[in-house]
């Protein structure tokens, strides 16, 4: 109860400090200095925006209608960059309270395999000032006029290659070839562009800490005045948890002359393989092999060489082999 009565105190007090510092003379006339300044202020605002000044706008261009058989050769310009003047209240108003509706380019009526867009520098001025109030003036703007070379659009099939990252949780791996469908899109764009391209990249897809089988529908990677058909495919990366499974493999010779024999040191090779759970029952060591030929061996003087797998599931890629060289010796075969 003692500290709600000393809390009240306290507001009360600092309550009645405020008031007298309010009621200083100096205050008072402080207030009337700032009320003062912002008259003045909002005087000079309304006498600026009287006076005549220039600014810049962009309005948009908006293509309709393009027939599905064409192509630009170039880009087209996609917006008039207009310079106007008239008073700072009109133009005011453009730059915060008004948006400008696009300039509609029709090409229904294109035909033919190539020719020209051509919009006249007069049918600019009159779209453009549409959109103004009658008393701003148009000082430039650019273009002055619209000129688009089209052609007919060439079009061929092109396979999909993923483009992105795989990072699965640890203990899980892709356990298989990332599947893409479709795997071939129709490409049309200009005759010059199609016969650059040999495939199309996905949009960078991400993946991480996965621990099951994705499926992802993404876009395809966007190239300038080009399109495709479809514009997204079907991405699905078999991610499983993995173990390992460990098989001894001998050491095998091949094209060793008839009169002479190599002995390995170590003869058996630990193979150790990252297996995904669902096939671990279905890899064997017949299926794994490690070859050298006596020819290599012939001009090696050293004894020893480094080996590695000739022979291994395709769906496997993570194997290490323990030890992974042999020393060798050749032996001469006497006859009997």
């Amino acid at each position: 109860m003692k500290r709600l009565e000393k809390t009240t105190i306290f507001f009360k007090s600092v309550r009645s400090n405020i008031r007298a510092f309010l009621q200083r003379q100096q205050w008072r006339e402080a207030l009337v200095f700032l009320f003062f300044v912002f008259l003045s202020f909002g005087f000079w605002i309304l006498q600026s925006l009287q006076e005549e000044y220039e600014i810049t706008l962009n309005i948009p261009i908006r293509y309709r209608n393009i027939p599905p058989d064409i192509t630009f050769a170039h880009s087209p310009p996609e917006r008039i960059v207009t310079r106007v003047k008239d008073r700072g209240s009109v133009l005011l108003n453009y730059s915060f309270g008004r948006s400008f509706a696009s300039i509609d380019v029709n090409m229904r009526n294109t035909s033919g395999e190539s020719g020209t867009l051509h919009v006249r520098k007069q049918d600019v001025e009159t779209e453009i000032a549409k959109q103004l109030i009658n008393t701003t003036n148009i000082l430039s703007f650019e273009p002055q006029q619209i000129d688009v070379e089209y052609s007919l659009r060439a079009h061929k099939s092109v396979p999909v290659i993923f483009n992105g990252s795989i990072q699965p949780q640890s203990g899980y791996a892709l356990s298989g070839k990332i599947e893409i469908s479709p795997s071939t899109v129709e490409v049309y764009s200009s005759k010059e562009r199609i016969d650059t391209l040999s495939l199309v990249n996905t949009n960078y897809t991400e993946i991480k800490n996965a621990n099951k089988t994705i499926s992802r529908i993404v876009q395809l990677e966007a190239i300038k005045g080009t399109s495709y058909e479809p514009q997204m495919v079907t991405i699905t990366i078999p991610i499983e948890e993995f173990t390992e499974k460990t098989f001894e493999i001998p050491v095998q010779f091949i094209g060793v002359p008839r009169n002479y024999n190599i002995r390995a040191f170590p003869s058996m090779i630990k193979v150790n393989a990252q297996v995904p759970l669902s096939r671990y029952k279905d890899l064997s060591e017949d299926e794994f092999a490690i070859e050298l030929n006596y020819i290599d061996l012939e001009n090696n003087p050293s004894g020893s060489t480094s080996i590695t797998l000739t022979q291994k599931p395709t769906w496997i890629e993570n194997t290490t082999l323990s030890p992974n060289r042999i020393e060798f010796i050749f032996e001469r075969i006497r006859p009997i």
